[in-house]
């Protein structure tokens, strides 16, 4: 089974879609795929379909659901030429003890391959490879095709779920981007910066790599005024100050000739 969660549900077994479009059994396979291979209690699913309150007829409607994604699984399966001898919608879809599995039967995972080349990112940043940093988090990155489970109405479960999602998504970008810097990519990362610092104008991160990206570039009033625009923002809508390290990566270009490279960049990572 390959399982797609990194933009639109997107859910085949051998390569067909058993993807449903009725809201609540797609809410159901969302779950499941996130948690493929790891049971899912009953509890849980009910909990993401109805909140606090769910009906009496909860468990029994929760089990059509489950019917009713066996029931795509299982043409899927046929039409393969697996549908014997094989594996059988009910083990792909399995009743476990006090919940569901949904057995990938060792498929694909759009989201273990971002974590696998992340992690690798990662530590080539440990070890100062900025140039496999870059490319293996790029790589990762370019995974998402839009907002995790993006056409999946989501309950009281799967919304802080999507959020952790994209705070993952948001630190693999922070640290390519970190890296790009490291190589020199400063005129390429404007245009990119710019943009994402508006789509997140409380982010300290983003906003210290705009304002070196513009220091570089020659731009040293527009980088005072990216830490300005972040400023005026935290303090009206949060009564906040910067933090103490974009502080300093604003005064470093304040001092610093315009070619030399603030210093506090990699304290803020």
């Amino acid at each position: 089974m390959d399982i797609g969660i990194l933009g639109a549900l997107d859910v085949r077994e051998n390569g067909v879609s058993v993807t449903p479009t009725a809201p609540k059994p797609r809410q159901v396979l969302a779950l499941l795929a996130l948690h493929a291979d790891r049971a899912v209690t009953v509890e849980t699913l009910t909990e993401e379909l109805w909140g606090q309150r769910p009906p009496r007829s909860a468990r029994s409607t929760l089990q059509t659901y489950v019917m009713h994604l066996r029931e795509l699984i299982t043409p899927a399966l046929e039409r393969t030429g697996h549908g014997t001898g094989a594996r059988t919608a009910k083990q792909v879809l399995r009743t476990v003890p006090g919940g569901y599995l949904l057995d990938s039967g060792e498929g694909t995972s759009d989201l273990r391959e971002f974590e696998r080349l992340a992690a690798s990112g990662y530590r080539a940043m440990d070890v100062r490879d900025h140039p496999e940093a870059a490319r293996l988090l790029r790589t990762a990155l370019d995974l998402w095709t839009g907002p995790a489970l993006a056409d999946v109405p989501a309950g009281e479960y799967l919304r802080p779920q999507i959020r952790g999602l994209e705070e993952s998504r948001l630190c693999a970008l922070d640290r390519r981007i970190e890296a790009d810097l490291r190589l020199g990519r400063h005129h390429e990362l404007i245009a990119e910066l710019t943009v994402l610092a508006g789509r997140h104008p409380t982010h300290e991160s983003l906003c210290g790599q705009l304002m070196l990206a513009l220091h570089r570039s020659g731009r040293r009033s527009d980088a005072l005024g990216a830490y300005q625009r972040l400023r005026t923002t935290l303090v009206r809508d949060l009564g906040l100050e910067p933090s103490a390290a974009l502080g300093e990566l604003r005064r470093s270009i304040l001092a610093a000739p315009a070619d030399d490279t603030p210093g506090p960049l990699a304290q803020m990572g």
